[in-house]
């Protein structure tokens, strides 16, 4: 008789595996590499020859170890910290790993066993308690009462010089693991550039809530009349750690004061109102910026107190420039002007939290402006985009001629959202084009461009299996910029890329491990056309969690001449 698997009580239900590219840079993948790294290192030396005699042929002896049952509760020292954000404890036997969060390397902690993998010699555990605590790990710098549970943040009780320290080992580990490039051409990652805001830095969260019981049934579903109301107030948060349950949060750290007040309002709004409620839903909180020269500053504290007693504490669906004085006060009916920023700076920023996906938002980048709908992607550390804007512009024309004249003189941004880098590098360059598929974005980059009178540059819309085709530069003259999604760019777009053939490569990506996996496609190359690793450089978006930003330089080399 074939056993069940049950599920919470249930049957599981049968469901079909959907085929996962090779290298997708998933979180699953990303760990399986470091917990096959793991155990190779530990390896006993019996079983080394053992996998040796075996050749490429699947393995038949059978593991000494058995983990314990799940729910389990068992004793772990950490050996390593992954490039997910989890720690790693290597069985007794050395020929499995445990998968524990919120740990760093050497603690030894209670951990509960959650679920066996059993395929690829890993268990994942619920972080239970510290047993003995490493000497890097200090739990006097965690900010966040939900910290071990929230899954937003893996690494708070690390000191940041650990935290950038690490995230350059994750950028080597991802070349290594993903690239399928030798050592020798891969050139050493910079240290990692460091955000100057730790805590307090994102100008974007989207708490949610789930829906009541049975609000997802296919009788539900079919007919909207049988959804039935909340009988009570659901947790407002973010998931729990491992779990597709929400935590119920009231304040973020992370987020920016403006944000943290918006989620405070939000949270209040959805309790007055949640009989309207059916179904869960998902909040908007989109820091927005007016910049205001400094002689108006009494007019603005004055309009400030005037409407003190209005409920203006987030903009919501209004625009958020005409209530940004009312909406950005404190308790005390102050304006929230922006206190880090010099005094000798010839302006105040007021900062209002955007709760409508359709309002507009305003950023500044240094002093340039960007207009963007709320709901759209735009980097959601504002403090950090100076710091890399200015890398890539030191680094973009490195490339010159003998005698000094600039070889670079056109500019492709790619995936280029509502133009930071177009805008931002312009300058540098005689003529440059945005590509976005997302017409919204090009809309967006365009009016931008006007506000901050940008006369050489142009945007328009393309799939990025054609971006190329209406692009009319020279490559031996041009440098494109690629910032994709956390999938990558796919095969067809790397192709027309090495088939264009442009002088240099800036390769932007939220996702090391993709990025990795891309460049080393455009190093092998195709005909006549590869691309050199110039430099590797890390740049901290996310302080006190496991992601890293990555920026790869890339420069053309003949395969004649390699």
């Amino acid at each position: 008789m074939t056993k069940k698997h049950y599920n919470q009580g249930h049957p599981a239900k049968r469901q079909k595996n959907a085929a996962k590219p090779a290298n997708d840079g998933s979180n699953e993948e990303i760990l399986l590499a470091d917990v096959k790294s793991l155990l190779s290192r530990h390896r006993r030396p019996e079983a080394r020859l053992e996998d040796e005699i075996g050749g490429d042929a699947k393995p038949t002896r059978t593991l000494s170890y058995v983990p314990p049952d799940r729910f389990t509760e068992i004793e772990v020292k950490i050996s390593e910290l992954s490039s997910t954000g989890d720690g790693l404890g290597i069985s007794p036997t050395s020929d499995h790993v445990y998968v524990v969060p919120f740990t760093v390397t050497g603690d030894v902690v209670q951990a509960k066993i959650v679920n066996h993998v059993p395929q690829a010699n890993y268990t994942l555990t619920d972080f239970v308690k510290v047993i003995e605590s490493a000497p890097q790990r200090d739990d006097s710098l965690v900010r966040c009462p939900y910290f071990a549970k929230c899954a937003g943040c893996q690494i708070q009780m690390l000191p940041y010089e650990l935290q950038l320290q690490h995230k350059k080992l994750i950028m080597e580990k991802a070349y290594r693991n993903f690239s399928t490039l030798t050592p020798e051409v891969v050139p050493p990652v910079g240290e990692t550039i460091g955000s100057p805001l730790q805590y307090g830095y994102r100008t974007k969260l989207t708490p949610h809530f789930d829906g009541p019981p049975g609000s997802m049934s296919r009788k539900a579903k079919r007919d909207p009349s049988e959804r039935k109301g909340f009988n009570a107030i659901p947790p407002i948060g973010f998931m729990l750690k491992g779990t597709r349950k929400t935590v119920d949060i009231e304040d973020c750290p992370i987020g920016t004061d403006a944000v943290r007040r918006g989620m405070k309002t939000e949270r209040e709004r959805v309790v007055k109102e949640i009989a309207d409620y059916t179904k869960g839903a998902t909040i908007l909180l989109r820091e927005s910026t007016l910049r205001k020269p400094k002689f108006q500053l009494d007019q603005i504290t004055a309009s400030s107190e005037a409407g003190q007693n209005e409920q203006n504490e987030t903009s919501g669906g209004r625009d958020a420039h005409s209530d940004a004085i009312n909406g950005s006060m404190d308790k005390s009916g102050k304006a929230d002007i922006d206190s880090a920023r010099p005094d000798l700076t010839p302006h105040v920023d007021i900062k209002t939290c955007i709760t409508d996906q359709r309002a507009i938002s305003t950023e500044y980048v240094d002093d340039y402006l960007f207009k963007n709908t709320a709901g759209a992607f735009f980097q959601n550390n504002n403090s950090i985009l100076p710091k890399i804007t200015g890398y890539i512009r030191d680094h973009i024309m490195s490339f010159t001629k003998r005698d000094g004249t600039k070889s670079i003189k056109y500019l492709i941004d790619a995936y280029c959202g509502s133009g930071l880098f177009t805008i931002t590098l312009s300058s540098l360059f005689s003529s440059c084009t945005g590509i976005d598929i997302a017409g919204a974005s090009i809309v967006s980059a365009r009016e931008n461009a006007i506000a901050n009178k940008i006369s050489n540059a142009s945007f328009m819309t393309a799939d990025a299996s054609k971006l190329f085709q209406e692009v009319t530069y020279p490559a031996e003259k041009t440098v494109v910029i690629i910032d994709p999604p956390r999938k990558g760019c796919d095969d067809p777009f790397l192709q027309q890329l090495l088939r264009f053939g442009p002088q240099r490569v800036i390769y932007v990506s939220c996702n090391v491990h993709t990025q990795a996996r891309d460049v080393g496609v455009m190093a092998e190359g195709i005909r006549d056309c590869r691309y050199e690793i110039e430099s590797l450089q890390g740049f901290d978006f996310f302080p006190q969690t496991g992601h890293v930003e990555g920026v790869a330089i890339l420069v053309r080399s003949d395969k004649s001449q390699s």
